[in-house]
C-alpha cells in the first residue's frame, strides 16, 4: 500500500484538511480531479492503515471531463509508460496526504488489494447477467483508478442493483463474438475476434457488451478514449 505521507503534495490538491465535514471535501476534491467516488465501505484491517474510517474506490467520472485530465496531464505528455497509472498515483497519493489517510492502486502487489470483494461490500455495485462488476451509476463502465483509506466516514447514496428492473438485458446478446455472456468470459475467442474486420468496431468505440448497459450511458467512453484501453488490452 502506498501511504500519502511517502508522497510530496500534487500542486493541483491543496495541502491540509479544511474545515467543515472532510467527507464532502474529499468529494469535492475529486470531482475536481474528474474523479468520483464509486462507493464506501468500512476499513480492510489487511490494507489499510490504522485509525481508518472508511475505504473509498475511486473511479473516473463520466464524459469527456476524465479523458481530457488525462491527456493535458505531464505523464500523458511525458513520453513515459504507464500514463494512466502513473497519473492515478500521483493524484491519489496528494489527496491521502491532504486528508491524512493513505492510496491503495489495483496494482500494487502480489498479492492484489481485493478490489471485487471491496466493490461488492459498497452496496453500489453488482455482478451483472455477463459477470462484469454493474455500479449503479456508471453501469458495465465502472473501473476503478484505487482508493483512498481515510480517517472520517463516508456516507453515500444506497441504491438498488439496476439490473433488478432491467428486463430487456441488452447486455446478455450484445457480444458480437459471443464471447461474453451468461455463461462467462472466453478470452481466446474475444482476441480472435478483434483481430478480424468485423472487430474494428469494439477495437474504435469499445466493448459492445459495455455499450449495450443502458444504466451507464452517462459514464460511456469517448471513442478514442476507448480505442486507447482497447489497444492496451489488444496490442
Amino acid at each position: 500500500m502506498a501511504k500519502g505521507s511517502d508522497h510530496a503534495v500534487d500542486p493541483t490538491v491543496a495541502p491540509g484538511l479544511t474545515s467543515g465535514d472532510p467527507a464532502q471535501a474529499l468529494l469535492r476534491a475529486l470531482d475536481r480531479l474528474a474523479l468520483v467516488a464509486l462507493g464506501a465501505l468500512p476499513p480492510d484491517p489487511t490494507h489499510c492503515p490504522p485509525g481508518t474510517q472508511a475505504l473509498v474506490l475511486v473511479g473516473p467520472k463520466g464524459g469527456h471531463s476524465w479523458w481530457q485530465e488525462i491527456t493535458t496531464s505531464p505523464e500523458w505528455r511525458d513520453g513515459r509508460p504507464d500514463p494512466i497509472d502513473r497519473w492515478s498515483h500521483r493524484v491519489l497519493a496528494a489527496l491521502a496526504t491532504r486528508f491524512v489517510g493513505g492510496a491503495i492502486y489495483p496494482s500494487d502487489g502480489p498479492p492484489y488489494p481485493p478490489f471485487q470483494r471491496w466493490a461488492h461490500g459498497t452496496g453500489r455495485m453488482w455482478q451483472s447477467p455477463v459477470g462484469l462488476l454493474v455500479h449503479a451509476d456508471a453501469g458495465l463502465w465502472v473501473s476503478f483508478r484505487g482508493a483512498l483509506a481515510v480517517p472520517f466516514s463516508v456516507s453515500l447514496p444506497a441504491s438498488a442493483n439496476p439490473c433488478g428492473d432491467c428486463a430487456a438485458r441488452p447486455c446478455l446478446a450484445a457480444c458480437p463474438a459471443s464471447a461474453l455472456t451468461s455463461s462467462g468470459y472466453d478470452v481466446p475467442a474475444c482476441r480472435a475476434f478483434l483481430n478480424t474486420p468485423a472487430g474494428k468496431d469494439c477495437m474504435s468505440h469499445g466493448c459492445a457488451v459495455r455499450r449495450a448497459c443502458p444504466i451507464g450511458i452517462s459514464h460511456a467512453r469517448l471513442s478514442r478514449q476507448s480505442a486507447y484501453h482497447m489497444r492496451q488490452f489488444h496490442p
